[in-house]
């Protein structure tokens, strides 16, 4: 029998590519609203409640909205929210299995799923397993620095980037989020346990897809001091059997040339670790594609945990 599913939000960025993925699968049906509906409460509600899942590719407002058209009665759809609703919200699984069992198994059995920011899977991917396995304290003061194509912004910025008329300043990177209230921080600062608000600073750049997350480490102010060998092997350990994050052996980046690219896995969603440095100051940096991992492809793959179907099923990794 195939999973019904319905994608509330399909014309936007994150719900069209899910869409896409869901191409070529006979296990899937897809329930279609039409378009003069797509924001009809009435219809929306009948759609969520005919569905087996239902993904929530919507702002805020209209995630929350939708959560409260599922009946009361209906304890069969599961909700995958790509939203920043909630993503901190009691009775949610976040949707970062890779962060530990914990976390996985609450995915496998939940019915509420809350896909994580493109930006906060990087700072989490970075800074979780540090803190975790004891090599800083929660206290750290944590500043993260990432670099974004620009399709993460959404549909209006997507036709700056790519319209007629574009002016200068698309042309390079652009540092934003200046009052440091990123939308992302909440969820950054309450799923890695930290006791104060991290220092975040993202920039867009003029390409499409795909993003560096960097957490610079200051070894004296670790909890408990440790060389690049020596926090590259906890990460190993740390994500070892886990098939979307690929933590790179110590020196790899000298096969670049000691140049990271932020688009090096667009298309993939799958994720690139590497710790980089000295014994002094150690940077912990994840690639991936901020409309994979960092989106549609977590999105899915939550999707196929929940479903108990090889989390890869519809997805592109690496070798």
């Amino acid at each position: 029998m195939k999973t019904k599913v319905y994608i509330d939000g399909s014309e936007g960025t994150t719900g069209l590519r899910i869409n896409e993925r869901f191409e070529g699968r006979d296990d899937i049906e897809i329930l279609r609203i039409s378009s003069e509906l797509r924001k009809d409460p009435e219809e929306r509600k009948k759609f969520i409640n005919a569905s087996d899942v239902t993904f929530l590719c919507l702002p805020d407002a209209a995630a929350i909205e939708a959560v409260s058209l599922v009946e009361k009665d209906n304890d069969h759809t599961v909700i995958i929210d790509a939203s920043t609703a909630h993503r901190t919200e009691e009775g949610w699984a976040y949707g970062l299995p890779e962060l530990g069992k914990d976390f996985r198994e609450r995915i496998k059995t939940g019915n509420r799923i809350a896909v994580p920011g493109c930006y906060a899977s990087g700072f989490a991917m970075d800074v979780y397993p540090m803190i975790s396995e004891g090599l800083i304290g929660n206290d750290y003061p944590v500043c993260v620095n990432a670099l974004s194509g620009y399709s993460g912004a959404g549909k209006k910025a997507i036709a700056l980037y790519e319209g007629e008329g574009k002016t200068q300043d698309l042309y390079a990177p652009r540092m934003y989020a200046l009052s440091q209230k990123h939308k992302h921080l909440k969820e950054m600062k309450a799923i890695s346990n930290l006791a104060r608000t991290p220092l975040f600073v993202p920039v867009v750049d003029d390409y499409y897809s795909g993003m560096i997350v960097t957490f610079p480490v200051y070894t004296d102010l670790m909890k408990k001091k440790a060389t690049p060998a020596e926090v590259r092997e906890c990460f190993a350990e740390f994500f070892e059997g886990e098939e979307f994050i690929h933590v790179m052996p110590l020196g790899a980046e000298e096969e670049l040339n000691s140049f990271f690219a932020a688009n090096a896995m667009s298309g993939r969603d799958d994720v690139l670790i590497y710790i980089t440095g000295n014994e002094e100051r150690i940077l912990i940096s994840s690639i991936f594609d901020n409309l994979g991992k960092g989106a549609s492809g977590a999105a899915i793959q939550c999707m196929n945990i929940r479903l108990g179907l090889e989390q890869s099923t519809g997805l592109k990794l690496g070798n």
